[in-house]
């Protein structure tokens, strides 16, 4: 099974692909996307934050485009459930190249900024789609403090990928975003998204011990677990923001 089958399979219970519970993602989308009538998702995963959004907003149009679509059957079919498929459309594609037919009111990208290069390279990445005065929710990890050694080696990661707190409001003002809101992640949060991850996975290899990838699956889970718990836990910072386009604001105004 491939890493992207198996991510899709830890979401199973947990459908958005970050460390955000109901209210906090409820309270974005509200935020970010009343009155707004189009919105593409940069990095979409199974699209879950876009079924939200058409649930909660019925003038709105969503677009989802990542390069892997395991979750986009179930999401198509849970959008006809619900009634809104006839406003949702999912793509697999690199969202590097993905060009837009028209300008959208909104970019949403939660977690996919390793998909561009960094935070600052996806901030430039969301402007070329937006329309004037759009809004761009961004989602990313970051550093609550200077990261041990122990914590990068469990992330696999780099002390350059993330920024800390104050760093990632930094980018944002230099590249022309002003943040009007914004949601970090409680420890609360990030340890139902973990359980979940893990948990998912852990059961779906005992309830299928004769699939030729249940071993690898339940691997899966064990090495994450421990990784979370020995490594990272309490060490990561996830934040999301609601950010306003300042330059296409002041260019209207001049």
């Amino acid at each position: 099974m491939d890493r992207s089958a198996i991510s899709y399979l830890a979401h199973g219970e947990h459908p958005i692909a970050a460390p955000l519970n109901d209210s906090s993602v409820a309270e974005l989308l509200d935020r970010a996307f009343a009155g707004r009538g189009s919105v593409l998702d940069l990095g979409c995963g199974s699209g879950a934050w876009l079924l939200r959004a058409l649930q909660r907003h019925p003038g709105l149009t969503a677009v989802g485009v990542d390069r892997a679509d395991d979750g986009f059957p179930g999401s198509l079919a849970q959008a006809a459930t619900a009634g809104v498929a006839e406003r949702l459309y999912l793509h697999r594609a690199d969202v590097q190249t993905y060009t837009s037919p028209a300008p959208v009111d909104a970019v949403l990208s939660v977690g996919a900024a390793h998909a561009f290069g960094g935070l600052g390279l996806t901030m430039q990445a969301a402007r070329r789609h937006l329309a004037p005065g759009g809004v761009l929710v961004l989602g990313e990890c970051f550093w609550p403090t200077v990261p041990e050694t122990r914590v990068l080696e469990a992330l696999g990661a780099s002390i350059d990928d993330y920024t800390d707190l104050p760093g990632a409001l930094e980018l944002a003002d230099e590249h022309g975003w002003v943040p009007v809101h914004g949601h970090v992640s409680t420890e609360d949060e990030w340890d139902a998204y973990e359980w979940s991850w893990t948990g998912t996975l852990a059961r779906w290899a005992l309830e299928h011990p004769e699939h030729p990838d249940a071993a690898q699956v339940a691997e899966a889970a064990n090495a994450h677990r421990t990784r979370w718990l020995g490594g990272y836990r309490g060490a990561l910072g996830f934040l999301t923001l609601v950010l306003h386009d300042a330059r296409a604001r002041a260019a209207g105004t001049s």
